[in-house]
């Protein structure tokens, strides 16, 4: 995203905008975001370091309620975009599709471990990542601050019982 000079300027929109009311109009204002900066305050330092959401439901892809066939998307989202951006589909990340005759249930973490290794990674910090809009090298980080879903999936991802 930092390859292009358009994007990578968008990826620092939320440091250089000025909020004008107390009201929440950009995930930056929430007291989440505010406690990644209070918490680690050389990751809040750089406007470039990206905060994620990830977001997790399955679907039948046969729009058939007999077929036992289910796809599960985990998609990740940059919230450092501007909120006309940030849920564009160009900029959602498709970073796992679990697809076959159930649903992945207990099994989710052995799909998704390879995601948190890379998140894992990108919180320790991947160096030499070149920014098209100030034209230099820069250190990236990055945090994943929510996950989204619904509460059945909520039930697959925590291991806890939700229905039944």
């Amino acid at each position: 995203m930092f390859q292009s000079h358009k994007t990578a300027k968008s990826l620092t929109w939320h440091a250089a905008r000025k909020s004008v009311d107390s009201q929440i109009s950009h995930p930056a204002d929430s007291p989440s975001w505010k406690l990644v900066d209070d918490k680690w305050p050389e990751f809040g330092k750089e406007p470039r370091n990206l905060r994620l959401a990830l977001s997790y439901d399955g679907f039948n892809p046969h729009s058939s309620l007999s077929s036992r066939y289910s796809c599960w998307p985990v998609i990740l989202v940059t919230y450092n975009l501007p909120p006309w951006l940030c849920k564009k589909r160009k900029f959602m990340m498709l970073t796992l599709l679990i697809s076959g005759p159930k649903q992945p249930e207990n099994d989710i973490d052995v799909y998704l471990e390879p995601l948190i290794d890379d998140l894992k990674s990108l919180w320790d910090e991947i160096r030499g990542v070149y920014d098209a809009h100030i034209e230099e090298y820069f250190t990236l980080r990055g945090v994943l601050l929510w996950i989204v879903n619904d509460f059945l999936a909520y039930g697959n991802l925590s291991g806890c019982v939700v229905k039944g």
